[in-house]
């Protein structure tokens, strides 16, 4: 079967699911998402099984480091998987909530309510933990998915799939409002981003490369993020030994993921306290610093950063330094080679703090906390879909609530218009 044919037949199911996910209470998708938790405890041994199927064949994909760290499926990430339902299912409902109402002096009331978007279809790499915070979270608010993963996770993508399918049945709610591709085609990607009238939203999570695909691809709306670029600044009025605890983890916990910091800015008037000590820090953890002029005469052992280093998303244990001369200098800095995803500041000074906030333009800004906090389970949302670093519709890590949109309910008593 053809890429367009097999696409328009999974939306057209999952199109189905959705208009019976639009009859359900809340209660009841919350009892199919506690079911999937309680299935996906219970099937632990099954998915780390699945998943030792895709950890052997990483050389043939040629995985690095950081792909096979967001591929594995530890007990740990299992038991993260059940306990994000959980949270979601613990949530309140938006789907139905009232966001504004009036009444015009005609008698006629006025009401914007939260609905779900449709069909939601998600596109992503690597982390198979998505399958199951995505269908959570599409759930919750109403809507079905369609999910295609990469083939380096197929095996763990179809396990999870499968148990999340089975416990919407055992929950009488439809299977097909969470539907797993089961082929790596890319002409797959391409049938998605353009099955118009039948898929409503595409969400590409991934490398800069897949997210630019779907974009050029796509008749349909596209959320998304290219990169995340973060940065930490370090402001002339901060707590040294906290800006060195920031700045370790927000590089060193897990290089490999979108919110990891990838650029320090550095204050001059601290800079030759503050960046010998951190420096020393950073390469005893294995990191390599590429920097500006001012920054090597600070520490040797450090590269010469060229300007695409300050473009990059390493995803490394790789760390772009340079000083600058103000908070002014930084915000310019940051506001010129970022992705727009999450940037920090660490500082005394609320005045200075509050400028940070205010004139950086990305989708998260962190005041004396690391980058890594940039994240959907961490802001409450139980999990996320994807992080966007687009205006609209949504920004910053996406929760249920970011997947619904809404419509106007006109209620009268027979009005007509003169």
């Amino acid at each position: 079967m053809d890429a367009e044919t097999y696409v328009k037949q999974l939306a057209t199911a999952a199109r189905a699911a959705a208009a019976e996910l639009a009859l359900t209470r809340g209660a009841q998708r919350n009892d199919g998402l506690c079911s999937a938790a309680a299935a996906i405890r219970s099937a632990a041994a099954d998915l780390q099984a699945a998943n030792e199927k895709d950890l052997a064949r990483k050389d043939e994909f040629a995985l690095t480091d950081a792909m096979v760290d967001r591929l594995t499926l530890t007990d740990k990430r299992i038991e993260g998987m059940a306990t994000a339902l959980e949270q979601i299912a613990a949530q309140d409902d938006p789907v139905g909530k009232t966001i504004s109402a009036t009444n015009r002096p005609n008698g006629l009331r006025v009401e914007k309510r939260r609905v779900p978007i449709g069909v939601v279809g998600i596109i992503f790499e690597s982390r198979p933990n998505v399958t199951a915070d995505v269908a959570g979270l599409c759930l919750k608010s109403g809507n079905a998915c369609i999910l295609r993963g990469g083939k380096e996770a197929m095996h763990s993508n179809q396990a999870i799939a499968t148990v999340v399918r089975e416990a919407l049945t055992a929950a009488d709610l439809p299977a097909d409002a969470a539907i797993m591709i089961d082929r790596t085609d890319h002409d797959i990607v391409t049938a998605m981003a353009r099955a118009e009238g039948l898929i409503d939203l595409i969400i590409p999570r991934g490398g800069e490369r897949l997210i630019r695909a779907v974009v050029e691809a796509a008749t349909i709306p596209v959320i998304k993020h290219y990169a995340g670029n973060c940065h930490v600044y370090i402001h002339s009025a901060a707590d040294l030994d906290m800006a060195e605890s920031i700045v370790m983890n927000a590089k060193c916990q897990r290089p490999g993921v979108c919110n990891a910091a990838e650029t320090l800015l550095v204050d001059a008037a601290v800079a030759e306290d503050f960046l010998p000590t951190i420096c020393h820090k950073l390469t005893d953890a294995g990191v390599e610093l590429r920097g500006c002029q001012r920054s090597r005469k600070l520490f040797k052992g450090m590269k010469a950063a060229c300007e695409d280093d300050w473009r990059t998303e390493f995803l490394d244990l790789i760390l772009a330094v340079k000083v600058v001369d103000s908070l002014s200098d930084a915000v310019t800095h940051i506001n010129t080679f970022s992705s727009a995803h999450t940037e920090a500041i660490v500082t005394g000074d609320l005045a200075a703090a509050d400028e940070f906030v205010a004139r950086v333009d990305s989708s998260s800004v962190m005041v004396n906390a690391s980058t890594r906090f940039s994240d959907g389970g961490e802001y409450g949302l139980g999990a996320e879909v994807g992080i966007s670093t687009d205006k609209l519709h949504a920004r910053g890590p996406m929760g249920a609530e970011d997947l619904t949109t809404y419509k106007w309910i006109v209620t009268g008593r027979g009005h007509v218009r003169t």
